[in-house]
């Protein structure tokens, strides 16, 4: 095995074994639970709101989903300084951009997770309507690049920050700043408002998820607001690959 997929398996063992994993998840499940049966029982519900209703899982997947990762993720570095084993991992012979491919891998495992533990929600919401499969696929390709991208964030966060603390409240801000603008139906109607839709991650990625599933677009109608997630993506991937020996180190990096 290559030293990045020796890392990862370490840390998908701590994350999952060590209990941490299973008890978000958990909650995740409770969330989702509560939600469906609130979309389930409304006795209103015709066909254009069977498909929001799918839409609305697929948005809250996605939201909560892509939270515990960067919760994860915040906590990979600045975490292991903070309980004391981050120097026997710098004494093994992995490279330091394997490491953070191994712990970025191992992170990214929640995300998955998540969308595991959605897909018999989407099946019960999207039934009669067709859009429980077309619903996952899309959850699996838009959220995947949010998720890693985000995550990759987080990791940098953790490892420019002196305390686990700092680089939690630092993704948790970050996170609340991207979904605010999410929550103003008004804006995107505006010029400003559309630039501002188009260049948030998580704003673009919710919008073009819309328009698929409730719109009944096409998957390349809309494509360009796929932008911002796939460049947030492989912006954070290529910036932890590039400050990888700055960032894992006994003590914080530097900006």
């Amino acid at each position: 095995m290559t030293s990045w997929n020796v890392v990862a398996a370490q840390e998908s063992r701590d994350l999952w074994i060590g209990g941490r994993g299973p008890v978000l998840i958990f909650g995740y499940s409770i969330l989702l639970s509560a939600i469906t049966y609130l979309a389930a029982t409304n006795q209103a519900m015709n066909f254009l709101e069977q498909r929001e209703a799918v839409n609305l899982m697929v948005q809250i997947a996605l939201a909560v989903g892509v939270l515990l990762t960067v919760v994860v993720s915040a906590d990979t570095i600045s975490g292991e300084r903070e309980r004391g084993t981050l120097e026997a991992l710098l004494l093994t012979p992995a490279p330091r951009r394997a490491i953070v491919m191994g712990k970025l891998a191992a992170a990214a495992t929640i995300w998955l997770a998540c969308l595991v533990v959605a897909m018999p929600y989407l099946w019960v919401l999207g039934r009669g309507v067709s859009g429980a499969v077309q619903a996952a696929v899309l959850t699996l390709v838009v959220g995947t690049l949010v998720a890693v991208g985000l995550g990759g964030v987080g990791m940098i966060f953790s490892g420019w920050s002196n305390t686990n603390r700092t680089s939690l409240a630092s993704g948790l801000l970050l996170l609340l700043v991207l979904f605010a603008p999410t929550q103003l139906p008004a804006l995107p109607k505006t010029g400003f408002g559309q630039l501002l839709n188009r260049i948030n991650p998580i704003g673009s990625a919710l919008h073009y998820m819309s328009q698929v599933l409730v719109a009944r677009r096409g998957w390349t109608q809309d494509l360009g607001y796929l932008i911002s997630p796939l460049v947030i993506a492989v912006a954070a991937v290529g910036a932890l690959l590039v400050a990888a020996p700055r960032l894992v180190r006994l003590t914080a990096g530097t900006r």
